[in-house]
């Protein structure tokens, strides 16, 4: 029985745990080969460990697939780019990057120093820069190819204690759109998915409130192999008209975010002064304003599907 994947090259990173793992393996199943990448770092992005990949990989292999572990680190440079060097060198091309991995080094904001900004960005941001440069000349080449970005809820609507992750995985977002209007001229598409699932990520999560606890209660209900089905559509053939879009899955629920967009508007011909924008502005926009302490959690407040 045939895949959607036969014959494709995929690379994915932070594939040796949790979410990252279920997109290697259902890849793998719909006839990919897949680039297993993961330096193996804790949650914080320290130490290092080959075991997650490799496991990974021999499972896959196991299996009957075809698959190679990657260590390399996508926070640098020619590590990042060793992923989609060694998906050309090990099977002959490369036609689709799930940028997955990430770090964590949550803290509320007034306590976050320098070193927790940084590395967040530099794995969460930066790491989806590296990865996707490298593979963008191979994709011009042969005038296809499919990227896939994990965003998260918390950049698209906020989250208590992830100024560094929230601002990182909107970044990559906007990344994201400018690779797709850049790329589209030579048929390569650019995508985003914020997927819901309880995971090594997620486990971090504080629950010490009732609120807090149901929320952890919900993710928990939610498997990381749930959001396969929908990377193995972005990264195959069937999605070649999808391009530029932020998708996000909740259990058996597939979403469509919006992007930003004027949602109240109000002219003063005569222009605005503060007193004008406190008396006459404000109380008009009010109504459409978000609420101040907004989380995902208000945004979904009903049981995963």
């Amino acid at each position: 029985m045939s895949g959607c994947l036969d014959g494709k090259v995929v690379a994915i990173t932070g594939a040796g745990r949790g979410i990252g793992r279920e997109l290697a393996l259902h890849c793998a199943a719909e006839g990919a080969a897949v680039v297993v990448n993961d330096p193996g770092v804790a949650q914080a992005g320290d130490g290092g460990d080959a075991t997650p990949a490799e496991t990974t990989a021999n499972d896959i292999i196991a299996a009957g697939g075809r698959a190679a572990a990657n260590f390399g680190s996508v926070a640098d440079p020619k590590e990042a780019a060793s992923i989609v060097e060694d998906a050309v060198a090990k099977f002959g091309r490369i036609d689709a990057v799930v940028n997955n991995a990430g770090i964590l080094r949550d803290t509320i904001w007034h306590k976050m120093s320098y070193e927790d900004w940084k590395s967040v960005l530099e794995v969460n941001l930066t790491g989806v820069f590296n990865v996707s440069k490298a593979a963008t000349p191979y994709f011009r080449e042969q005038q296809s190819g499919s990227f896939i970005h994990f965003t998260s809820t918390s950049g698209l609507i906020g989250n208590v204690g992830q100024a560094n992750y929230s601002a990182a995985k909107l970044g990559v977002v906007a990344l994201s759109q400018s690779i797709a209007l850049d790329m589209a001229r030579v048929g390569v598409r650019s995508n985003c998915i914020a997927p819901f699932a309880w995971s090594r990520m997620t486990s971090s999560i504080p629950a010490t409130t009732p609120a807090e606890q149901e929320r952890v209660k919900r993710l928990q209900s939610m498997s990381a192999d749930k959001i396969a089905p929908l990377v193995a559509y972005l990264a195959s053939d069937l999605s070649k008209d999808v391009t530029n879009q932020i998708f996000s899955v909740r259990k058996n629920e597939i979403l469509l975010f919006s992007k930003p967009r004027p949602v109240r508007s109000m002219t003063r011909l005569e222009g605005w002064t503060a007193a004008a924008i406190a008396d006459e502005l404000i109380p008009a926009f009010r109504p459409a304003f978000a609420r101040a302490d907004e989380v995902s959690a208000h945004v979904f407040p009903y049981d995963p599907i």
